[in-house]
């Protein structure tokens, strides 16, 4: 089950009615078993999987607070945090390291005992897998206390709107939300309805109609020129953008509806002015959960080094993003970039603060528009390492660029409603932004406005939205 199937559309409106008729104290309950059945609705087979990770946070993170020997509860958080990582690692490396060797060995003439093989990624594994990890961390630093209820852990761990692709939360500010949950709020339902109703918009009207182009072209490297894949690879980034924003607000909107607070995953991305601006906006609660529990613990580890340190756990940092994102070496290279840019950022940001204050270019408006433009060029380039199946094809794409100019294709109907959901999303953005969202049609105070803007956002999303397999980007990380 997916936020965008038929099955979402009748499960969740019958569970928040179901949800606000239960008593209080049993609405855990059914948040639990809600979320199991939603998985199960995806993923069958690897429940068990999820049940695991659950358990073994829960005893570990129990064993963690109530033994007073520092060695035992460094050995405790260390166990579970192997434990968890181990199903994650196996699905989504082994295959990879057991057909390379194989390949390797074949080609001289050598035995390797194990065939080739292939595993489907278990759905959700590696948000999951983060969030447990991140509240084991927690515990073992006495930010949290460890939980006694069983099921609440669980839910932590396994609460459905966010399993499949984040935001990837925090124990410190949902087990208390799940442990006092809110009385019925209209003003929740409406505002979790609002949230949903943007998500969907973006990904069925903007991010899936970009994705039939973007496909059409990088599913066919070696038929198209250099034109048209610029085209594609400028317009990769707002597919992401609009497909996990899209998630993410459909996800925080589901959770608003039952009144827990689940934080912004998104900050209008593509307005950052440098690389590191950028990473602030994007994808927030990854990016948060690597600096707290990955790149500060490296940092602290290399501040002998001072500069030199931070630059070396930066872009180690963003090296284990990459290979968290897949096992290929184009992910590899993608954070390798990411790497590379936030190092050169942080080794100059002296002389380019000095050089913007003497002449005052903070401040003026085709300072920031070109900031913005080389922003989105450098990280659009990293991207298409992050589309192409292997470094060669990506190398390919980059020649083709520099050298092979031409008409571009272009699939008017599908582009003309794409572009102009995707000017709606950017305007909204530009308007919050920079008019502190003076001209918000979903958030005028006048009823009217506002029930106009819903309609039509409903409307577009009826006539223009894209209805297929309804899959999501992230689902194969």
């Amino acid at each position: 089950m997916i936020f965008t199937s038929l099955n979402f559309l009748l499960f969740f409106p019958a569970l928040v009615i179901l949800y606000y008729l239960t008593p209080k104290s049993w609405r855990a309950v059914l948040l639990f078993v809600a979320s199991i059945l939603f998985y199960l609705n995806i993923s069958p087979i690897y429940l068990i999987l999820l049940l695991s990770v659950c358990t073994s946070t829960y005893l570990f993170t129990l064993a963690i607070e109530k033994t007073p020997d520092e060695n035992k509860k460094q050995f405790y958080k260390i166990t579970n945090i192997v434990l968890i990582l181990l199903p994650l690692l196996f699905f989504k490396y082994f295959s990879v390291i057991n057909n390379g060797i194989l390949e390797t060995m074949s080609q001289k003439g050598l035995h390797w005992p194990l065939p080739e093989m292939k595993f489907l990624l278990p759905v959700g594994i590696s948000f999951y897998t983060f969030v447990a990890i991140g509240y084991t961390i927690d515990v073992y630093n006495e930010e949290v206390k460890a939980e006694k209820n069983f099921g609440i852990v669980a839910l932590f761990i396994s609460f459905f709107p966010l399993i499949l692709s984040g935001p990837i939360e925090r124990a410190g500010k949902m087990i208390p939300q799940f442990k006092k949950l809110p009385n019925l709020d209209f003003g929740h339902i409406a505002a979790g309805m609002q949230f949903m109703l943007w998500g969907y918009f973006m990904k069925l009207v903007v991010a899936d109609r970009l994705g039939v182009y973007i496909s059409m072209v990088f599913n066919s490297v070696p038929n198209h020129n250099g034109t048209t894949l610029f085209i594609a690879s400028g317009l990769y980034p707002m597919q992401i953008y609009t497909d996990l924003g899209g998630y993410s607000l459909i996800a925080i909107g589901t959770a608003k509806a039952m009144g827990i607070d689940v934080m912004q995953n998104f900050r209008r991305p593509f307005l950052a002015t440098s690389m590191a601006d950028l990473w602030r906006r994007w994808h927030i609660s990854l990016i948060t959960w690597m600096t707290d529990y990955i790149f500060t613990p490296l940092a602290f580890s290399f501040r002998r080094h001072k500069m030199r340190g931070t630059i070396i756990a930066l872009f180690l940092t963003f090296l284990i993003s990459g290979i968290w994102h897949g096992a290929n070496w184009t992910f590899v290279v993608w954070g390798a970039l990411q790497g590379i840019y936030l190092s050169i950022e942080t080794l100059t940001q002296k002389r380019k603060t000095e050089f913007e204050q003497r002449y005052n270019l903070k401040d003026k408006g085709w300072y920031i528009f070109l900031a913005i433009c080389v922003t989105y060029l450098l990280f659009t380039a990293s991207q298409i390492f992050g589309v192409a199946p292997d470094v060669e094809t990506a190398l390919i794409i980059f020649k083709k660029i520099f050298t092979q100019h031409g008409s571009p294709y272009l699939d008017f109907t599908t582009l003309f409603f794409a572009l102009l959901g995707l000017a709606v999303v950017l305007g909204k953005d530009i308007n919050e932004e920079f008019f502190n969202n003076r001209y918000g049609l979903l958030s005028s105070n006048y009823y009217w406005v506002r029930c106009s803007g819903y309609l039509l956002m409903l409307f577009c999303i009826i006539l223009f939205g894209v209805y297929s397999d309804g899959s999501f980007i992230y689902f194969q990380f």
